[in-house]
């Protein structure tokens, strides 16, 4: 999952950056909001986390552009303690929750897993396929019962699929979510290729390409 940190508190962002990180997120920092607007628009974030008091533009007025521009990713607004009116203005402008500044690492983490849920329209931390059971709040998977040993990298490929079921995703864009700018974009489709293979063969030994799906020339698909 990529997000992007819209913050101007250097010390702060980065924090959170690494956070975010430690749980396997992709993330994405701007400290100020003219390049925070920049970034929302030119890429496909899951989630943004967007302070309200930034340089240049403003929080409310750069969500309110990704909003004007039909971009639906979650936002989580930081707020400052006791203000009361930038909460109300966040949420009328089209904010999907807020989190007041100082806050716990645990706390941010929940706000993100729970907004993150509900814009996949999981209600639960299970997922049902067939006979795997995916729990995104441990970030197991287990068939019949049985737990199946996922890397990292792994997992965080079937959970993207999962959260866009349906829809058919690219190497690109799974790429990008995966290991963000961490790889290279030329030996890029072979490296995913190889995961999704080993992913393949762990969730369904049997029929390995029975549920993740492969879209020649395209990428990926998990139907409902």
């Amino acid at each position: 999952m990529r997000l992007l940190v819209v913050e101007d508190e250097e010390q702060l962002a980065l924090q959170v950056k690494e956070t975010l990180e430690n749980e396997e997120y992709t993330v994405d920092v701007a400290f100020d909001g003219d390049s925070g607007l920049e970034q929302a628009l030119s890429e496909d974030y899951d989630l943004l986390i967007l302070d309200i008091l930034l340089p240049g533009i403003d929080g409310i007025s750069l969500l309110e552009t990704v909003r004007k521009e039909g971009y639906v990713m979650p936002v989580l607004m930081l707020t400052a303690q006791g203000r009361i009116e930038d909460k109300v203005r966040g949420l009328d402008a089209g904010a999907d929750d807020y989190l007041t500044k100082p806050f716990a690492p645990p706390e941010l983490l929940a706000r993100i897993r729970s907004l993150l849920r509900r814009r996949s329209e999981v209600k639960s931390t299970s997922i049902t396929l067939g006979e795997l059971e995916i729990d995104t709040g441990t970030r197991q998977v287990k068939r019949a019962g049985e737990l199946i040993a996922l890397t990292k990298k792994e997992y965080a490929i079937f959970e993207f699929l999962l959260y866009n079921k349906n829809r058919v995703i690219s190497r690109l864009s799974i790429a990008e979510h995966v290991w963000g700018d961490n790889f290279d974009l030329f030996r890029m489709t072979n490296f995913v290729d190889v995961h999704v293979k080993n992913l393949r063969k762990k969730i369904s030994p049997a029929n390995p390409g029975s549920i993740v799906k492969t879209v020649r020339g395209v990428g990926y698909l998990i139907e409902e």
